[in-house]
């Protein structure tokens, strides 16, 4: 079902999802409440894991950790929104910290919301909700 499918029937019914962050604690945990919620989940510990995994599932939406070695989510972010085919996919970073410089960081490079860390099941579909699907 694709994302517009999904927003006629009301569900999160097969909304793909890519959570890039290099803690597995925060892999697994964002991935178990979204699967629980019926999308399908695509996990990476950094940026450029993401950026092949993102090529080849395309994800509805992206939930990137800021803070990662080797390509930061603000990198991430950049290089996805500068690729034609991906630039409208919303990509939420996810961050411990609640600064306001880090926020306006992000919205400078495309990114459509700011979740800080830890977040709640509700965040996320919120988040998934807001930018993918009309869920009720």
């Amino acid at each position: 079902m694709s994302g517009e499918a999904a927003a006629r029937s009301g569900t999160a019914d097969q909304i793909k999802v890519m959570v890039i962050d290099d803690s597995k604690t925060i892999r697994r945990t964002a991935e178990s409440l979204l699967k629980k919620e019926g999308c399908i989940v695509f996990t990476a510990n950094d940026g450029f894991e993401a950026l092949a995994k993102i090529a080849d599932h395309e994800p509805d939406i992206i939930f990137v950790d800021i803070m990662m070695p080797r390509l930061d989510g603000y990198q991430t972010c950049a290089l996805i929104k500068h690729n034609k085919k991906f630039s409208k996919v919303p990509v939420i970073m996810l961050s411990s910290k609640d600064g306001l410089f880090d926020r306006a960081r992000g919205r400078i490079v495309g990114s459509e919301q700011y979740l800080t860390k830890p977040f709640t099941r509700d965040e996320l579909i919120g988040a998934i909700k807001k930018h993918v699907v009309n869920l009720n």
